[in-house]
């Protein structure tokens, strides 16, 4: 009996409606808060972009940000 046959892969194609966050949707995935995340993007700590009236982050800052607090040098306690 022959094996059922699985169709190929194709890679993921990025869902062009999940390439902008808004503000809560990128803390959530930064596992911080609503308001620290607005202060952090008011302060252009992380990327943001305005679309109309809306605020949104694109999907990549959110990784860029914590790149960039990975290589921050560390405060004084």
């Amino acid at each position: 009996m022959a094996e059922p046959r699985v169709p190929a892969r194709r890679p993921e194609q990025p869902d062009p409606f999940l390439a902008l966050l808004t503000v809560e949707e990128a803390a959530r995935r930064l596992r911080i808060g609503r308001t620290t995340c607005f202060r952090l993007v008011l302060a252009g700590e992380i990327e943001s972009v305005t679309v109309g009236r809306l605020r949104r982050v694109p999907a990549d800052a959110v990784p860029a940000y914590v790149t960039k607090l990975r290589h921050r040098p560390a405060e004084a306690a």
